[in-house]
């Protein structure tokens, strides 16, 4: 290996990498496409391909070439469809890479890049140290490294890179559609599904609870153990929402866990992804709560621990009527450090006009959902 900046054995102490950027010449493909005709792709490149796109690592490509020329030949080799915001042109490697980390929004030292040329892993190298950098003879051997090799695949992750080409062209629609974003997001036939979790989704599950911090009632991490009992408790809802419209899914977006009683249905946690802020999801999801409630006449109280990131969710609860206030169902709850008790008195809500949602029907058990209307 090139001692300029490639990757080395330190490597499994940063991050997973999340995105792979490829170089195309003599890198993804033999050959140089301007000069050698026909470039081939071998099995053992697709192979990794398709692996790590399995994995929920994205690919990407930085490419000096001519951007029709190159991406015909991707859609010819059948594999134009595995990469996300590919930069082909003549600008610099770095300046691509940038790009990149931009469009993606995630962190650099997430990224790796992959080069026949010591030069371009050389400049990448010097304008983003935290990118690290694989010479081309790596590229069949990728897959068995430790930094491509997460511990746990979850559901979204094997679906990580249409969500973010349907977010993309979700973006470009929502740039060009005049009027007010209501109107906007009827056009999106968005459904919006609150499901009880599934073995499968604890994962995801987890992994809100951890990474979520501004959309997040409590900043209060729950493993993988705890929400696997809890989910198995028949006074607690583990519940999922995941959001999907025209242009397609975006996943396991949020967590509800409810713990119930005759009297008192406690929100312990409310966490929503920051990505479907602006679809209103959260102040959906207590609106929906809010309305089940009193259909099963019971009072609502919300644990909320400020931080100094989540000062959204304290508007968003606010904002859904939850206040401070002095009531008998408060005293049966036990104290915990730091946290808030929002209470709520709840009347019936109006499904909305702007999304389908479809819920579980939290006075039977099962994984059936019915429609709000």
């Amino acid at each position: 290996m090139s001692p300029q900046k490639d990757a080395t054995a330190v490597s499994d102490t940063k991050p997973l990498v999340k995105c792979l950027v490829w170089d195309l010449d003599n890198t993804l493909w033999q050959g140089t496409l301007l000069e050698d005709g026909p470039v081939r792709l071998t099995s053992e490149i697709r192979d990794v391909i398709v692996e790590l796109d399995s994995r929920g690592i994205l690919q990407s490509i930085a490419s000096r070439n001519d951007h029709d020329h190159a991406w015909a030949r991707l859609e010819d080799l059948g594999v134009a469809e595995y990469f996300v915001a590919p930069k082909i042109g003549w600008g610099r490697k770095s300046d691509s890479v940038a790009e990149i980390v931009a469009d993606l929004n995630i962190g650099a030292n997430t990224v790796a890049f992959i080069d026949d040329m010591p030069v371009e892993r050389a400049e990448v190298a010097h304008h983003h140290p935290d990118v690290r950098c694989y010479p081309a003879e790596e590229a069949a051997k990728l897959a068995v490294l430790p930094e491509f090799s997460p511990a746990v695949v979850t559901v979204d992750a094997r679906r990580r890179r249409q969500m973010y080409q349907a977010s993309f062209q979700r973006d470009a629609a929502r740039s060009e559609h005049q009027g007010p974003d209501e109107d906007f997001l009827r056009t999106l036939d968005l459904v919006l599904r609150i499901g009880r979790a599934r073995d499968e989704e604890i994962s995801r599950v987890e992994e809100l609870t951890m990474r979520t911090n501004q959309m997040n009632a409590t900043g209060v991490h729950y493993s993988d153990a705890t929400l696997r009992e809890l989910i198995r408790d028949p006074a607690h809802e583990v519940l999922v929402p995941t959001l999907v419209d025209t242009f397609g899914p975006h996943g396991a977006i949020g967590v509800l866990l409810l713990q119930k009683s005759d009297r008192v249905w406690h929100l312990k946690l409310l966490a929503t992804s920051c990505r479907v802020v602006a679809f209103g999801v959260g102040a959906m999801l207590l609106r929906w709560l809010t309305d089940r409630a009193s259909r099963a006449g019971v009072h609502l109280v919300a644990d909320f621990r400020r931080t100094d990131r989540n000062r959204m969710m304290e508007v968003a609860y606010r904002f859904a009527g939850f206040v401070e206030a002095d009531c008998a169902c408060l005293a049966a709850l036990p104290a915990a450090d730091g946290v808030e008790r929002l209470h709520l008195t709840p009347v019936e809500q109006p499904a909305p006009d702007t999304m389908r949602v479809l819920a579980a029907d939290l006075g039977a058990p099962g994984h059936d959902l019915v429609a709000w209307s």
